[in-house]
């Protein structure tokens, strides 16, 4: 399907600069867009592409800006209205309908009317499947399981027994939700498992991507709030909150029990540890090893940058010396204030 620019103005609240009739087939990038496509500015380090795009229209944020292109949207904010025509081109592709005659589905399960089940899914006794629901070949969703409207679960995803999903939710390929936390006792002849008996509370309009894993919680549920966001092959552990408009990206990892605040950002390969307290709107950047509970919105991170790897064998060596070189300085001190005595 192709748009005008003046319906695709419409449809972001933006004002046309340039030729409101013209057709737009797609999205593309400033570097290698085409002539019916449309992309957008955002970062002010890729203004100079303005000049050479061969994209059709550009999504930008100022009449200035929009002098460099022929054809332009102007918007507030030209990311979020490059987000909200992405909603508009996305591909069509085959799809079942209604219920494969492969699936296997309890006679105690309740499906409603409209809801797509591809081939190959198991759905047990007392589960409950709204309207508007797809599910995926190969998933399995267990007992007592809840899955609200409108949902979307691609293939091959695992739903433990009475795991709670909300309305309007993505789930991608291969994530398992309601596994066994990792609870076990030391004993002297080895660790003692610990039967998590929670579940997992998923809220509305959350998109949880592909091999991620949400444990479910040792006695109380765990929970995801709405809105939340979570990348590829994120870990998170029994009986962990997390609030509200929350994004983690991809290989993320959350220990049990703690509570993570809403509006936060989680960077990529972030590592939790357990029974902490995020506050709300705390951005965790990447690789960052959160110890201690973030009771203050902000910015944080940890680890040293990267740097030549003479150079970090020097400064790795030298941070071995540190608590040699304090005590050091502390005797030094204690001189220097003994002869400023005295003296």
């Amino acid at each position: 399907m192709d748009y005008t620019l003046a319906q695709l103005a419409k449809k972001v609240e933006g004002r046309v600069k340039g030729d409101p009739d013209l057709r737009v087939e797609g999205l593309g990038t400033l570097e290698s867009g085409t002539p019916n496509q449309i992309g957008f500015l955002a970062n002010p380090k890729y203004q100079s592409q303005l000049a050479s795009t061969t994209l059709g229209a550009v999504l930008v944020k100022d009449d200035e800006l929009s002098l460099a292109v022929e054809n332009a949207i102007i918007v507030k904010n030209p990311y979020l209205a490059f987000a909200a025509l992405s909603h508009l081109f996305v591909p069509t592709f085959q799809q079942w309908e209604g219920v494969n005659v492969s699936c296997v589905i309890s006679k105690d399960a309740t499906i409603a009317e409209n809801v797509i089940i591809a081939p190959n899914v198991v759905i047990d006794a007392d589960a409950v499947i709204e309207d508007g629901c797809v599910i995926g070949a190969g998933c399995v969703i267990g007992r007592g399981v809840r899955i609200g409207s409108k949902c979307h679960i691609y293939p091959n995803v695992t739903l433990y027994h009475d795991v709670s999903i909300g309305a309007d939710c993505i789930i991608h390929s291969g994530v398992v939700i309601g596994a066994d936390g990792f609870g076990f006792a030391p004993t002297k002849k080895g660790w003692e498992k610990i039967n998590q008996l929670g579940s997992v509370e998923i809220g509305n309009r959350v998109e949880i991507g592909a091999n991620t894993t949400i444990d479910r919680g040792a006695i109380e549920n765990t929970k995801i709030g709405d809105g939340v966001k979570i990348d590829n092959q994120v870990q998170i552990a029994h009986n962990v909150v997390i609030g509200d408009n929350t994004a983690i990206a991809g290989c993320a990892a959350i220990a049990g029990s703690t509570k993570i605040g809403s509006f936060c950002t989680i960077a990529g390969g972030v590592g939790i540890v357990g029974h902490l307290k995020i506050a709300d709107c705390v951005h965790i950047t990447a690789m960052s090893l959160v110890s201690k509970s973030i009771l203050k919105e902000g910015s944080y991170s940890s680890g040293t940058g990267l740097e030549p790897t003479d150079k970090w064998r020097r400064s790795a060596a030298r941070l071995r010396r540190i608590d040699d070189m304090a005590k050091q300085i502390s005797k030094l001190e204690q001189q220097v204030n003994k002869l400023l005595t005295e003296g």
